[in-house]
């Protein structure tokens, strides 16, 4: 018996249909929705500089510019005003300590000796002049004294004459002339007196105007002999041995007194004159190391002076070679000094590179394991040297970057690494 073949409602050819339908719609929705839409661009690797993020000790230190100079410079100053007669010496010579370099000068200065010669002659004169009356008063005195003395002789005999008589016999002698005679003896016996205290008197007042014209004489001598020091230190001599670098006097030019004529650098040894930003005044300290290449070999200096002035932001400190000194090392040579910052020190670092200036160290291309793609990625940078970055966030040693310029790849999210 024939019987009715129902149709299927859902033939397992619909449902494969309608089920790869749905899973295609979900996947299209899913990669709408969830799927990565970041930018990407091709690059090519030979273009790149790849870099590893290390660990590694770190020295945080700056690339600064020395100069050398003398380890000593003495500076030559006019002590004396004048004007410039005869240079002895050029500019680069070598000189021995006490040389003359050049004579100055001074008609101001021989016209104040001559004056002053004048005038010490004059205070010698009355000095002398005092000296010969005191002298004349003392022998004045000697004879007036002699004849007071012969005087009071004379009188005492007469009244001792008298008062023998007067005594025996009162009408031997009249009152009268006993009375005078004893009136000049005691006359003579006070002006003997008064005569010695006035040449006493008159001694101490020479005495003292001695001392003082001896003493005003002392002073105008000193005088003299300054003066006439300032006229010998009208000739420059080197006050020390080595080499005149520079000279400042030209004949018939004037210098006044205290004006620098030139310097003399001691070559027994040199030191490297630094000058650093003021941005790094706060860490720069005494003893702090820094190192240099000259020839091919490398060098040590520390610093041993550090001048706290600041001028157009930039002070400067003095650094001493740290063992020996460079072999043909020249006054005025510069040398490229990496002074250190700090010490050693373990830290994650990538190499410096241009895409620093992209970046600002905000962000860095970050290779994927498998090679092939590298996408950005967020870090935080810290110290830095001449060579590497510190990482302190955002980073892990043995991971790959790319530490070349990203100026052609504007904002792009992923860089597909073609080989």
């Amino acid at each position: 018996m024939d019987r009715k073949i129902e149709k299927k409602k859902w033939p397992p050819k619909k449902i494969a249909i309608l089920a790869i339908t749905v899973l295609g719609v979900a996947f299209i929705f899913k990669v709408i929705i969830f799927g990565d839409r970041s930018s990407r661009l091709n690059v090519q690797t030979e273009r790149l500089i790849i870099s590893e993020v290390i660990e590694k000790e770190f020295q945080e230190f700056i690339p600064v510019t020395g100069t050398v100079i003398p380890i000593k410079t003495i500076y030559l100053d006019a002590i004396e005003g004048g004007r410039v007669d005869t240079v002895y010496l050029e500019a680069g010579s070598i000189v021995k300590r006490g040389e003359p370099i050049l004579k100055l000068a001074n008609t101001n200065l021989m016209m104040d000796i001559m004056y002053r010669e004048a005038e010490l002659f004059q205070q010698s004169n009355n000095l002398r002049n005092t000296r010969l009356a005191m002298e004349q008063n003392r022998l004045n005195l000697k004879a007036s004294l002699l004849d007071l003395n012969y005087q009071i002789k004379q009188r005492k005999l007469n009244y001792d004459t008298d008062k023998k008589l007067l005594e025996k016999n009162p009408n031997l002698i009249a009152g009268q002339a006993f009375e005078r005679t004893k009136d000049e003896y005691e006359y003579y016996l006070d002006l003997l007196d008064i005569t010695i205290e006035s040449n006493r008197q008159d001694s101490i007042f020479r005495l003292v105007q001695i001392e003082q014209l001896e003493s005003s004489l002392t002073r105008m001598e000193e005088n003299l002999d300054f003066v006439k020091k300032n006229l010998e230190n009208l000739v420059l001599t080197a006050p020390v041995s080595g080499q005149l670098t520079s000279l400042y006097a030209e004949i018939g030019e004037s210098k006044s007194r205290g004006q620098r004529l030139g310097q003399i650098d001691i070559l027994d040894g040199f030191k490297i004159r630094v000058s650093i930003d003021e941005y790094h005044i706060s860490r720069i300290n005494i003893n702090q190391s820094g190192e240099f290449t000259l020839g091919g070999i490398t060098y040590f200096a520390e610093i041993k002076k550090i001048y706290p002035e600041v001028s157009n932001g930039r002070f400067e400190v003095d650094m001493m070679f740290r063992g020996d000194e460079p072999e043909g090392i020249r006054r005025g040579q510069t040398v490229h000094v990496r002074l250190e910052l700090g010490d050693l020190e373990k830290a994650i670092l990538i190499p410096r590179g241009g895409f620093f200036q992209k970046t600002g160290g905000q962000w860095i291309y970050v290779i994927d394991i498998t090679g092939e793609i590298a996408s950005k990625r967020e870090i935080r940078l810290g110290r830095q040297n001449p060579d590497v970055f510190e990482v302190l966030e955002g980073l892990s040693p043995g991971e790959q970057v790319i530490t070349s310029s990203y100026d052609s790849y504007g904002d792009i999210d992923k860089l597909i690494l073609n080989k």
